[in-house]
């Protein structure tokens, strides 16, 4: 990117346009970091990173352990302020100017690798509770479904292949079937961009491949950014990958090209 425009648009935000050769290729790009740096204690966890996630893709990232994928994630979603750089949602939103509940609020979702769901609550309750986040809690408590949300939640249980287990409660569950409630209670609240952390860690080879089905699926519809160890299942999402290492991108492109990238092979796979 050669040019990079910031001007007022609405009261705490402003508009991020970026140029490649004088030609506008913002509208294809969901999420924008610019050389984003955080040092914690002298240690460096993101060092420059630069990383364009477009609209509706699936995107896998992988690296060794420190190589600052979790960090990044923090960034993304607020929870640590970089020391230099910017973060960008689509073309307006300046995510470095905006506390963890707005970011959610402006459509990212993130999942962390140990599922999070109301365990004595049934399935469907998980979901309509996750449909209610956004209510206050007064009226939460008093609202009644109307047909339109339970249609909303039986097509999501549909998705999320859980329909035979909306009444089920929710710690009866298996751990894949809880991480497939968790991504039903992020994706029914519509978000832009989705963060999974290790989704498929600790499940069966089946609940894997199920669980790589329904990413692929959900592609177009959302961007998904997945942080992943395996390999086999990162091969099952297809789509572009990225490698981190020290805090920065080391290479990107589909799974066979950089795993055959000598530098991939030296500092991660080859380990």
């Amino acid at each position: 990117m050669n040019d990079v425009y910031r001007g007022p648009l609405l009261e705490a935000e402003y508009v991020y346009v970026p140029m490649r050769d004088g030609i506008d290729v913002s509208h294809r790009v969901i999420l924008y970091l610019e050389d984003i740096s955080v040092s914690f204690d002298g240690f460096k966890a993101l060092n420059n990173l630069t990383l364009h996630i477009d609209a509706g893709e699936l995107r896998s990232i992988i690296g060794p352990n420190g190589a600052g994928k979790t960090t990044m994630m923090d960034v993304i979603t607020g929870k640590t302020r970089p020391d230099s750089g910017t973060a960008f949602l689509g073309q307006s939103i300046d995510l470095l100017r905006l506390t963890e509940p707005e970011i959610a609020a402006r459509g990212i979702g993130r999942k962390f690798q140990k599922p999070t769901v109301f365990e004595q609550h049934t399935v469907f309750e998980n979901l309509e509770l996750a449909m209610k986040a956004n209510k206050s809690p007064w009226a939460s408590m008093f609202s009644r479904l109307d047909s339109e949300a339970r249609d909303k939640i039986a097509a999501m249980l549909t998705t999320i292949r859980l329909s035979e287990e909306a009444k089920r409660l929710a710690g009866l569950l298996s751990h894949g079937q809880k991480q497939w409630l968790e991504i039903g209670m992020l994706l029914i609240q519509e978000p832009q961009l989705l963060l999974l952390d290790e989704p498929v860690a600790g499940m069966t080879d089946e609940e894997t491949e199920r669980t790589a089905e329904l990413f692929v699926a959900l592609a177009g519809k959302h961007s998904l950014v997945v942080v992943e160890h395996d390999m086999a299942f990162i091969k099952r999402l297809g789509g572009k990958v990225t490698v981190l290492h020290e805090g920065a991108v080391l290479a990107e492109g589909s799974l066979d090209t950089v795993r055959n990238d000598p530098r991939v092979i030296e500092v991660y796979l080859g380990r």
